[in-house]
């Protein structure tokens, strides 16, 4: 059996495994072949979020992904331990728990913090290049915060309050955005005057994130200046104490006092990359030397992705960036050779990467982004460059961790944001207390087990009644059309037979689908000739030939109430179900309306009870959406479609069943071997 290590589970290293399981169980050999997975953590890092994190916008837990979720069902070894040594020429990895023998080695095992020999950098400064690096500097905010709420002396108050990011790349320039825009809330929470507060980003480049286009860098160092950071560019670090930074400034070293270092001006190759060069072939910072199929020199055994690896495309001068994207595009490349080396079938691929560009924030508000294909790239700013970054971060989730990643991340950044820190600001995490919506759930449950019982009195259950019902609302509408030049509501012309049974049916089967029967009833007494003269039509539109939206009132708009005006979608291939299948055969009529009638019966106790509210509620909606496409709707009952959006989404966990049934089988859902693997469930 050979056996393949995936060493780190970062971008690179979790892909690789993934893509290597995926393909060898589609080949059925996956049995001939282990595949593991070693690394210190037993999780994944989202590491380009870890500012979030730091400043407070997202809980902790938002940027790990658990290996065991993420490689549940899946032939893959997770091992938690830290390597310390590895042997090319033995084909073996040391680390503190064991050894673990490979004849493959994918080295995936990323980076860490360059202090560039700086002086107290690695030791006074705090970095930002790890779970723990997030969480601590989060701690270490708060800490200088509330000291300095307690620090009477107002120098040393400042020099608490004094915060300098050295590096304006990526990391450097959304961590001081981060920062700025988290300052504010915590001088109200601690009662601290922001006047005191004082914040800078340092970087010895000529402009921030060189990569972007320029005009693009001045947008963000406009930004910065704004949220009120000092951009300090062309200036060095020379060196980092307990309570002090000292910059290089025009030639000049000059001391200031300081709070908070945060250190984020360049990352090298990992300690156990470096070990690994010690007999591999590589460049400066650790990056190791690999051949266009993305194998270490002289080593085909080995293969090296993201971050450790130094590649030069063919016809580029510089080498690929260490970015997410050339992580993802290498762990396809080396996935894929790597399955052609095992198995001897088919041919392996060079690594051509194409970068679709790149994207920065400034806070949780606003960003800039250079993306598009590699010969037509395009700029984005403020809300169009955010909404980028939140989808490219969605396709990534979607590899990993499907469903469950993706609507942890929309909850984390969009439904449970605190304080506006969104592009979108707060208004989808408001918060409503469940228990206000629970009469609303209970009325909307009520009115439907009485329009049910109503049919089962009406005689639905016993014979066929959809003819009339279809025919009769249809004809409401071309009656009130026809003087308009309009016609074929329903997928049919007016017709005379038509037109004498809407007489008593007209209005009432449109009634009979909203729960307004009796109004209906009693406007629809009169001729269909009076229906007629009095209706108007409100509009009528002619949607991709497909569709028509209407509304017209029963009577003079002067003397319309809501319980006049009707709307109804026609759907084309509907009316062509409707009248070419369910019509024509009683036997299936009577079959749709028991359907119906058992359907809103069931909807209405689940309703009323809180029990399955998700499902009782999204069966409402999808009822009330086949009402308004087969007979239409009375605008006073259109109430009804938006109670159900209302109580769509946690409206039976308060005073209702929900609250006990759903915990325990959410608990027996995830249990089920397929769910764990296709991701589906929520955490």
């Amino acid at each position: 059996m050979k056996k393949i290590v995936v060493l780190g589970a970062g971008y690179a290293g979790i892909l690789t495994a993934k893509k290597l399981e995926k393909k060898f169980r589609k080949m059925k050999i996956d049995n001939e072949v282990s595949i593991s997975i070693i690394d210190r953590h037993p999780f994944h890092t989202m590491l380009t979020e870890l500012h979030e994190v730091a400043a407070g916008r997202v809980e902790e837990d938002s940027i790990r992904i658990s290996l065991k979720k993420a490689f549940a069902g899946r032939n893959v070894e997770i091992i938690t331990d830290t390597i310390s040594q590895i042997s090319i020429e033995e084909k073996k990895l040391t680390g503190s728990l064991g050894e673990y023998e490979y004849d493959y080695l994918v080295l995936a095992a990323g980076s860490k913090p360059t202090y560039f020999g700086v002086e107290g950098a690695d030791e006074y400064s705090y970095k930002l290049w790890s779970y723990e690096d997030a969480v601590l500097l989060k701690e270490q905010i708060h800490h200088v915060f509330r000291k300095a709420a307690c620090e009477p002396d107002e120098a040393e108050k400042r020099r608490l309050l004094t915060f300098y990011v050295v590096g304006a790349g990526f990391t450097g320039v959304e961590m001081a955005g981060e920062l700025a825009e988290y300052v504010p809330f915590l001088c109200e929470e601690y009662e601290i005057d922001p006047s005191l507060v004082s914040m800078h980003n340092v970087d010895v480049l000529k402009r921030s994130v060189p990569i972007l286009p320029e005009k693009l860098s001045g947008k963000v160092e406009k930004r910065l200046e704004k949220m009120g950071v000092k951009v300090m560019m062309e200036t060095g670090v020379t060196a980092i104490g307990e309570d002090f930074i000292e910059l290089n400034q025009d030639g000049r070293k000059n001391r200031y006092p300081a709070g908070t270092v945060i250190w984020t001006a360049g990352i090298e190759s990992a300690d156990i990359t470096g070990e690994a060069a010690k007999t591999l072939e590589s460049v400066g910072r650790g990056r190791i030397q690999v051949d266009s199929f993305l194998r270490a020199k002289d080593h085909e055994e080995v293969y090296v992705v993201g971050d450790n690896m130094m590649f030069v495309p063919q016809g580029e001068e510089a080498p690929v960036p260490q970015m997410v994207e050339n992580c993802e595009q290498s762990a396809h490349t080396a996935a894929h050779n790597l399955i052609c080396a095992i198995t001897g079938t088919g041919a392996m691929e060079e690594y051509k990467p194409s970068f679709h560009g790149v994207m920065v924030s400034v806070g949780g508000r606003y960003g800039v982004a250079r993306v598009g294909l590699p010969n037509h790239m395009f700029n984005l700013c403020s809300f169009f460059a955010m909404l980028s970054k939140h989808f490219i971060n969605v396709i990534y989730f979607i590899q990993v961790l499907g469903w469950n990643k993706v609507w942890s991340y929309v909850c984390h950044e969009f439904f449970t944001i605190r304080n506006r820190r969104s592009f979108l600001g707060g208004h989808f995490s408001n918060r409503t207390p469940s228990f206000l919506l629970m009469p609303l759930r209970v009325w909307l449950g009520a009115v439907w087990v009485f329009e049910g019982v109503m049919k089962i009195v009406e005689g639905w259950m016993g014979k066929p009644m959809l003819s009339g019902f279809f025919g009769g609302a249809n004809q409401f509408f071309n009656n009130i059309l026809a003087p308009y030049g309009i016609t074929g509501i329903g997928g049919a012309a007016p017709s005379a037979d038509a037109v004498s049974s809407a007489t008593g049916a007209a209005a009432d089967a449109v009634a009979s689908a909203t729960g307004a029967a009796a109004d209906a009833v009693a406007s629809a007494t009169g001729a269909a000739t009076d229906v007629v003269s009095s209706g108007v039509a409100v509009f009528s539109y002619h949607i991709l030939g497909l569709i028509d939206a209407t509304l017209v009132s029963s009577k003079g708009l002067s003397h319309s109430t809501l319980a006049d005006y009707a709307f109804k979608l026609d759907f084309a291939p509907m009316n062509w179900f409707v009248n070419n299948v369910i019509l024509p055969n009683g036997g299936l009529q009577l079959f749709m309306q028991r359907g119906i009638v058992i359907a809103e019966i069931l909807i209405g106790l689940a309703l009323m009870a809180g029990l399955f509210n998700f499902l009782s509620s999204a069966a409402s909606l999808v009822l009330q959406f086949m009402f308004v496409c087969t007979t239409g709707l009375y605008l006073n009952t259109f109430w009804m479609i938006f109670a159900g959006i209302a109580v769509l989404i946690g409206g039976g966990r308060t005073l209702g069943l929900d609250y006990y049934f759903m915990p325990w089988l959410k608990k027996k859902w995830r249990k089920l071997p397929f769910i764990r693997k296709w991701y589906l469930y929520n955490d």
